[in-house]
């Protein structure tokens, strides 16, 4: 599909303007942070470990600092 001429006196988009447009048809994908960025508690996230979880971490070996 060939791409749409450019119109001429249109001004170009700024970054904003265009992360804007693009947000507007597909959404916001990604967020800005991930979550080994955020602190915590943010966002009202609370985290808590499954059962495989918490018996793996009560596997671990004293000498490990578990």
């Amino acid at each position: 599909m060939p791409e749409p001429e450019a119109d001429p006196e249109r001004e170009p988009e700024t970054d904003w303007q265009r992360r804007r447009r693009l947000a507007a048809i597909f959404g916001d994908v990604l967020p800005d942070t991930t979550r080994d960025e955020r602190d915590a508690g943010s966002a009202g996230e609370v985290r808590k470990d499954s059962a495989s979880d918490a018996w793996l971490k009560a596997q671990v070996p004293p000498h490990h600092g578990g």
